[in-house]
């Protein structure tokens, strides 16, 4: 896939245009959205993602486009666990509803940066050593495990700070409270950070952790970074309406850890038996490649992410529903 300089300054465009957008639209004046709203907006980018597939599609072709459509979903589906999380961020900082989207807004744009220099970097791996894909073949492998394990626990899940949270509470002062909805305030001719500050740094750090299993297991639907920074802009940048179109949906889908589970087992497999067929490592078939084992394809691929996506969230609605009317 060929990416002409122009097609990277469109795609730039768009993501600086619907950040610019939410700053002026809906953070400039901090209030909590209504469920209307955040429901038009999510479905507006959705819509969005959908219309940039249909421009991948004319410019370079079905393949490429199946592979964005596939790495969209995929990074959407696994962007729910992040809410978790994120919830359970503002909820520990207490963040008031109103001053949510701007801490959402300012998180995400720190975490697609950090996402950014990932992508490079796995990218840059992938390309030059094809071994790479046993290794996070392997990674996704435990950590779907890890997810299905999750998954059988009861127990609440907690988040503390992270030791970057930690690190700028030592070295810089903290406001006793909210100071409104700004980041620093200014006292005494003394500059100090605000919750609202830690609560961006704790989101923007929190995705590294995401961004450890998302990455790899887009690279394994796609290693073209121009659509792996597109999945994973589109992704992102609709993440904060979809916070508060389903954050009091979130524990219903109780079946979620199982469905991530199994897409990142799914994708983990397809790394593994992509890395045989590109095989270079000596000690495996002679250094030679396995071209006996099958390799899963995109559209394959993009059915079983979908159909699992829709098969956990209707089976965690009606496990839901059943367990609330026993109750």
């Amino acid at each position: 896939m060929d990416v002409h300089i122009l097609g990277w300054i469109g795609l730039a465009i768009v993501v600086i245009a619907l950040i610019t957008t939410d700053i002026v639209g809906h953070v400039r004046k901090p209030h909590a959205p209504s469920m209307k709203e955040a429901t038009a907006w999510t479905l507006g980018y959705v819509a969005l993602a959908a219309a940039f597939g249909v421009a991948i599609w004319a410019i370079y072709g079905p393949s490429f486009a199946i592979q964005f459509y596939s790495g969209y979903i995929m990074e959407w589906s696994l962007s729910l666990d992040n809410l978790f999380v994120f919830v359970i961020i503002m909820s520990s900082f207490r963040v008031p509803r109103e001053f949510q989207q701007k801490a959402l807004l300012a998180g995400i744009i720190l975490a697609l940066i950090f996402r950014a220099f990932f992508i490079v970097v796995g990218v840059t791996l992938v390309n030059r050593f094809t071994w790479m894909f046993f290794f996070f073949g392997a990674w996704l492998l435990w950590t779907a495990y890890s997810q299905a394990r999750e998954g059988a626990s009861e127990e609440e899940e907690e988040v503390e700070e992270n030791g970057f949270v930690r690190f700028v509470r030592r070295i810089f002062p903290v406001t006793d409270g909210y100071i409104g909805d700004r980041f620093f305030y200014r006292h005494s001719g003394r500059t100090s950070v605000t919750p609202l500050f830690l609560v961006v740094l704790a989101l923007g750090s929190a995705d590294l952790m995401f961004a450890l299993d998302s990455i790899p297991a887009i690279l394994g639907l796609t290693t073209e970074s121009y659509l792996v920074f597109a999945c994973n802009a589109f992704a992102l940048l609709g993440l904060r309406q979809l916070f508060f179109l389903i954050d009091g949906l979130l524990e219903k889908l109780v079946f979620l850890n199982y469905g991530l589970a199994v897409i990142l087992g799914f994708i983990g497999i397809k790394l593994v038996l992509h890395a045989m067929h590109e095989n270079s490592v000596p000690f495996i078939n002679g250094g030679q490649p396995i071209h006996s084992v099958p390799e899963i394809g995109i559209p394959i691929s993009l059915g079983v992410i979908a159909t699992t996506l829709i098969v956990t969230v209707i089976t965690s609605l009606i496990h839901s529903r059943r367990h609330k009317t026993r109750s």
